[in-house]
């Protein structure tokens, strides 16, 4: 039971919270009807310290708070007590800072004692939700699950509903350059495009410059794929250049993707008739390591 109720992503924040362990509440009176909406002063309500969201985007922002001045909020934000009488936002930021836009002196919520740990996870399953983080965001929310509450990957996947492959992966986006990272806060480069970059993580002059012209010319993640292989292998680029590469079989060719992007190198299969050898290539003693951990593990 305990584990359904942890995979509660597209159930519902309330799903998360019964029958959870708490850390011990605050020292302070319980509110009265606790757990149904009341209306709480904005100005008691603190910001969610575990936000994980960094950009919120100005207009529907302000599409939200015209809708507030017309109808009000139709659902309660999520709140925990915390020092002095005031209150510690858990979920629903974006109605809580359109409130306050929409000149209202009190929002309604929800109370709860709510864990840390409780804390950061339904901000984050709030998010994901959403779909409202984007990659940068998401790996710094899983990386911060895994650094504050010592959570496994397979933890958690459990908890977010995601693979723990692609948990993963999402962490791994942080030991892109800062440059790049931004460049995926803003929507420039997407997911994908970080994946494939990583395998020049070794190689930070290449890294970069392959950022750029990713960025430059629109490139496709398949385009961009197989600027990261020239980088990689430029006597291959030359090869092919001067002499035709052999057809490879679609079934083949497909297996090469799926490697790549498992693994998050470049891979390449020499097949004739069934027989042949699989090249795994990276650019680092990390991605060594990886790799023999993710072969070891299947």
């Amino acid at each position: 039971m305990m584990n359904d109720k942890r995979k509660a992503l597209g159930r519902g924040l309330d799903s998360l919270l019964p029958g959870r362990p708490v850390s011990a509440p605050i020292a302070m009176p319980a509110p009265q009807h606790a757990g149904s909406p009341q209306e709480i002063p904005v100005d008691s309500i603190d910001a969610n310290p575990y936000q994980t969201r960094r950009r919120i985007n100005e207009q529907t922002l302000q599409e939200l708070t015209e809708s507030i001045k017309t109808s009000g909020v139709v659902q309660p934000v999520v709140l925990r007590p915390v020092a002095n009488g005031r209150y510690q936002l858990v979920a629903g930021e974006r109605r809580w800072l359109a409130s306050k836009q929409a000149g209202r002196t009190t929002v309604p919520a929800v109370i709860r004692q709510i864990s840390n740990e409780q804390a950061i996870e339904i901000t984050i399953i709030e998010n994901l939700q959403r779909e409202d983080l984007n990659p940068i965001e998401q790996a710094h929310a899983f990386e911060r699950l895994s650094r504050e509450f010592n959570m496994t990957q397979e933890q958690i996947a459990a908890r977010t509903g995601k693979d723990r492959a692609s948990i993963a992966n999402f962490i791994r986006l942080l030991k892109l350059p800062e440059a790049i990272q931004n460049a995926m806060e803003e929507g420039s480069l997407s997911f994908g495009h970080g994946k494939v970059l990583l395998s020049l993580a070794g190689f930070p002059e290449h890294l970069d410059r392959a950022a750029q012209e990713v960025i430059a010319k629109h490139l496709s993640v398949r385009q961009t794929e197989e600027l990261v292989s020239r980088m990689l292998n430029p006597e291959v680029a030359v090869q092919t250049q001067e002499k035709p590469a052999q057809q490879l079989d679609p079934n083949v060719r497909e297996a090469q993707r799926s490697l790549e992007s498992s693994l998050g190198v470049k891979v390449e299969i020499q097949d004739r008739k069934g027989k042949g050898k699989i090249i795994l290539k990276y650019g680092s003693l990390e991605d060594f390591d990886r790799i023999v951990e993710a072969l070891a593990q299947k």
